[in-house]
């Protein structure tokens, strides 16, 4: 039932009155924190973590290639909202409370450290999440956080006198009894791209914004890229064709279309749209972003001048890998041993065209199953974002992403699950008869 032996035994809870007992539904980062922010905050309250399935921070320990993008090197909240799509207006008075220095300090006090990598993100300096997973499980232990893994409320019901009944399934019924009371109910579930999903919260009196995939990349089946998989650009722009969605950063070149930051952040700020339009659109990839059109025909014609000589496909520019150099090139009819002082018009235009908007046909998109975040969940004018309750229900409350808030990657979507579990679990802590 337990999935780390580090954590307390699950010794048997009477499912009586509620009075002082508080229960996390989650054992992802916003419920594991959220949990040990209550119970810290005061020892006297019984909490209860229940997590449906069979492993526990499963995010935490899958994420960044294992290392854990703990959060990203913002000075300010105001410089931190600008990193979210969605929810970060809301989150601004939050990260005050609780920001990236309070995550930094919050692990630094129990023996993690972690280091800023150039382009911002934070990890921890042994590179490893489970570093991350055992200072969160120790700390829940430390904290008398009693976790039940293997264990879902089927059913949650609002109880006349305050506090709710959750009616249990699974192997943690065992140990709680086929019904738990609580007296505050801290919903940390993370995002589902299902509707259906949510269904039992609606039935909590909450509306749903309607959850759509964020942080995916483009599928490009007929893509004019596709011999060059692995290929990477540093500094790439990224348009979609007759829409204001665009980004600039690192682009990458997969068997299935095209990745990397840029991509990836584009998806997230277009979720909506591009779910509107059903994942199909034109992307149009500018290699060489810091250019204009005339700008890049100024420098081609000085170039021709100064290079006459030179074989156009054997002297890669403006940094681009040579395969794709090579492949620019002959797309636009540029032989192997082509010299730029043979490089006819119509060819010279096409390439200039292709550095700057090479365009895919974007058919799809793909999702990492374990590491997926959707935009959606509980809308973010029915919860009070001081204390994190619901404006809609006493004494419930939401952290993490089965809020309808999501940020770009690079560790912002764990700071919002630090920052949003602290403050409900504070709150909780607080306000618990």
């Amino acid at each position: 039932m337990l999935l780390s032996p580090s954590l307390p035994s699950a010794a048997p809870v009477a499912a009586g009155p509620a009075t002082g007992r508080l229960v996390v539904l989650g054992g992802g980062a916003a419920g594991f924190f959220g949990a040990i922010a209550c119970a810290e905050a005061n020892p006297d309250i019984q909490v209860l973590l229940l997590e449906k399935s069979p492993k526990l921070l499963g995010k935490v320990r899958v994420s960044g290639g294992g290392r854990c993008n703990v959060t990203h090197a913002c000075e300010s909240a105001a410089q931190l909202i600008q990193h979210y799509p969605r929810g970060g207006r809301q989150l601004k008075e939050a990260f005050q409370k609780f920001g990236v220095a309070d995550t930094i300090a919050w692990f630094a006090k129990r023996g993690v450290a972690l280091k800023t990598e150039a382009d911002g993100r934070m990890f921890p300096t042994t590179d490893s999440s489970e570093t991350i997973a055992r200072a969160l499980e120790d700390a829940a232990r430390q904290a008398g956080v009693r976790i039940y893994t293997r264990t879902a409320a089927e059913q949650i019901t609002l109880l006349s006198e305050g506090g709710f009944s959750l009616a249990l399934s699974g192997e943690g019924s065992a140990a709680l009894g086929p019904t738990l009371h609580a007296s505050r109910l801290l919903v940390a579930t993370g995002g589902n791209p299902k509707s259906g999903a949510y269904d039992w919260l609606r039935d909590l009196s909450h509306t749903v914004a309607e959850p759509v995939p964020s942080l995916f990349t483009f599928n490009v089946p007929a893509s004019p890229l596709r011999d060059l998989p692995g290929v990477s650009v540093p500094h790439a722009r990224v348009v979609i064709a007759g829409e204001k969605l665009q980004y600039e950063g690192p682009l990458l070149v997969t068997h299935w279309g095209v990745s990397g930051p840029a991509v990836l952040k584009l998806s997230a700020w277009g979720a909506r749209r591009l779910h509107e339009l059903g994942y199909h659109s034109t992307a149009l990839i500018s290699w060489v972003p810091a250019h204009t059109d005339e700008s890049l025909r100024a420098w081609v014609q000085q170039f021709r001048l100064d290079n006459s000589k030179k074989q156009v496909a054997g002297h890669p520019q403006f940094g681009l890998p040579t395969r794709l150099w090579r492949t620019l090139a002959e797309q636009a009819g540029l032989g192997p041993e082509t010299r730029w002082s043979e490089v006819p018009a119509k060819a010279q235009n096409r390439l200039l065209e292709l550095l700057l908007r090479t365009p895919l046909q974007v058919q799809g998109k793909t999702t990492h199953k374990d590491e997926f975040v959707t935009c959606g969940g509980i809308p973010l004018a029915e919860v009070n974002f001081k204390t994190m309750e619901s404006r809609r229900v006493p004494g419930l409350y939401f952290a993490g992403e089965v809020l309808d808030v999501d940020g770009i990657t690079g560790g912002f979507n764990f700071q919002a699950a630090w920052t949003t579990g602290f403050l409900a679990g504070q709150a909780m802590a607080t306000t618990a008869p």
